[in-house]
């Protein structure tokens, strides 16, 4: 899932880039998605309205009704939730020091010299220079004229350590995308499962009831 990162930023382009996994996340999304919007489109076919001309009273109108409507109520869940993975995450810097990406963050840090080339030991230092970087420039316009000129070096510098880890934060922003959508995809199927759950319930009660 999270591939083998650069190297150096010349070999940044000749490696498998993380994000080739999404489009088939996605793939598989549509497919959960297709499956669901075929099993509406059977519950809302001829056939429960052929059941329903069965029932004689109010009770078990009632219960095929509400076993329908919670059959319904499953496939139009699963739809919902999977449809989350079709919608594109928005991955910042900020998004790596999120809750949401703590088990990436592990296993990334778990071996800092592979993952941020010997320039960081974890997220948080590989994104330092930057801060640094917007803090001296917020400093520089109010700072006294002695102090610009050290000021100014602190900023080459930074601005340099950040050129040198830009390939890696890159590399690490597009798998933090790739990460949110498998993510986004497991829960999406652990959804499905109990949205299933739901549409045999009810399919359950709407038979019995117009078996009644």
């Amino acid at each position: 899932m999270t591939g083998e990162p650069p190297t150096s930023g010349a070999g940044l382009d000749a490696l498998p880039s993380p994000l080739d996994s999404v489009a088939d996340s996605r793939a598989a999304a549509r497919w959960i998605i297709s499956s669901a919007g075929a099993v509406g489109a059977l519950l809302l076919g001829g056939g429960p309205l052929i059941a329903a001309g069965t029932v004689t009273d109010w009770a078990h109108a009632a219960w095929a009704g509400g076993g329908l409507l919670v059959t319904l109520l499953g496939v139009a869940w699963a739809i919902w939730r999977t449809s989350e993975v079709l919608v594109p995450p928005m991955t910042t810097p900020a998004t790596l020091t999120g809750p949401e990406l703590r088990g990436l963050r592990e296993r990334l840090e778990a071996e800092p010299w592979y993952h941020f080339g010997g320039y960081a030991g974890d997220v948080d230092s590989l994104l330092r220079h930057r801060r640094i970087a917007a803090e001296i420039t917020c400093r520089l316009s109010t700072a006294p004229p002695q102090e610009r000129a050290a000021l100014r070096a602190g900023l080459a510098t930074a601005r340099r350590n950040i050129a040198r880890t830009d390939p890696y934060l890159r590399w690490l922003l597009a798998t933090a995308h790739a990460w949110q959508v498998r993510e986004a995809l497991r829960r999406a199927r652990r959804q499905t499962f109990l949205a299933a759950a739901l549409v045999v319930v009810g399919a359950v009660v709407f038979i019995a009831a117009s078996a009644g």
